[in-house]
């Protein structure tokens, strides 16, 4: 649902796409094809919340502590490539849901949450990259004054941008694009498919 969710309302495009959901204690990695089948799905034990509480414990977290949230993920990142082809080779990554929208925000500087500016939106991976080396080294009481940042992420931020930049690197991403939209678009656009006869 999630990966209906964040294709519903984004062009079309020749190849498969995959989205990335990160959430607070998995992240998903699923594959569908342009006629919106799903053709392949893995969850990874590691969300912005669980990533944050066993590896990030410092403020601002030790340069250790960063290095070994992105081998963990990594090292997850790698073995589900090798576990599931179809992971490579897709014609477009898609982001989805509340840290990687965030990342998107705070590299717009965004004073206001705006979804014309952040939906469809390329969050390039040089922009990921430069997101988290201010998030991550700044302390949690001046982390929080980032415009595009709302307070009650600000203490796991860095957790998802752990995430989001450890695949970004394995996979190879020059960039992926943002999308707003959630898993209730998926069951929405899921359930206009099946009344037109279409798979969900």
């Amino acid at each position: 649902m999630a990966w209906h969710g964040a294709v519903a309302s984004l062009p079309a495009v020749e190849g498969n796409t995959m989205v990335i959901d990160i959430g607070g204690a998995s992240t998903e990695l699923t594959v569908g094809t342009p006629q919106r089948e799903i053709v392949d799905s893995v969850s990874m034990p590691f969300g912005v919340v669980t990533l944050t509480e066993a590896e990030l414990h410092s403020d601002p977290p030790r340069a250790e502590e960063l290095s070994n949230a992105i081998s963990m993920v990594g090292d997850a990142v790698d073995n589900a490539a090798i576990e599931r082809p179809t992971l490579g080779g897709v014609s477009r990554v898609v982001g989805v849901a509340g840290s990687i929208v965030t990342i998107a925000a705070v590299e717009l500087g965004l004073r206001e949450f705006d979804s014309s500016r952040l939906h469809g939106m390329a969050l390039t991976k040089d922009a990921a990259e430069d997101v988290f080396r201010t998030l991550a080294t700044e302390r949690l009481a001046d982390r929080v004054h980032n415009p595009g940042l709302p307070v009650e992420r600000a203490g796991v931020i860095v957790g998802g941008c752990c995430i989001l930049v450890a695949i970004m690197r394995r996979l190879g991403l020059d960039n992926i694009t943002v999308s707003t939209h959630n898993l209730l678009d998926g069951v929405v656009s899921a359930a206009r498919l099946t009344g037109q006869g279409g798979k969900p």
